[in-house]
Parts: C-alpha cells; sequence; structure tokens
C-alpha cells in the first residue's frame, strides 16, 4: 500500500517539476520526491505489510491451522 501512495506521490512530483510550479508553503516537486522515497524505505522495511506468521502460513503453500 506504501509503495501505491508513493507512486502517486512521485507522479504528482513530476507534474509540479514538469510545468514549474509549487505549491503555497513551499512544496516543490523535490519536496515530493523525498516523500515518495520515503514511502518506499518504509515499504522496504516492512511497514504496513502482512505480518510474518502470514507470511510464513503463505510460504509452505498450506492452509493456515486452526
Amino acid at each position: 500500500m506504501l509503495a501505491v501512495i508513493a507512486a502517486i506521490i512521485f507522479g504528482l512530483g513530476f507534474l509540479l517539476d514538469l510545468v514549474g510550479a509549487s505549491i503555497p508553503g513551499g512544496f516543490s516537486g523535490m519536496t515530493f520526491v523525498l516523500l515518495g522515497l520515503t514511502l518506499l524505505a518504509l515499504h522496504q522495511a516492512g511497514v504496513g505489510t502482512a505480518s510474518i506468521r502470514t507470511g510464513y502460513s503463505n510460504w509452505r503453500g498450506g492452509r493456515a491451522r486452526r
């Protein structure tokens, strides 16, 4: 989910950079790029992903024990 949000933010930053605009308050295209990179780093660190137990049961290919 964080990767999808990062992609949207990268797109907004790209559009702002293309038109050479900035949002009032000092937000420019580079601000959105840095925010997108932060979200991608959180995604790679495992924030907002499934738990280890869920990933383990899917890795084994079987159903989760009840």
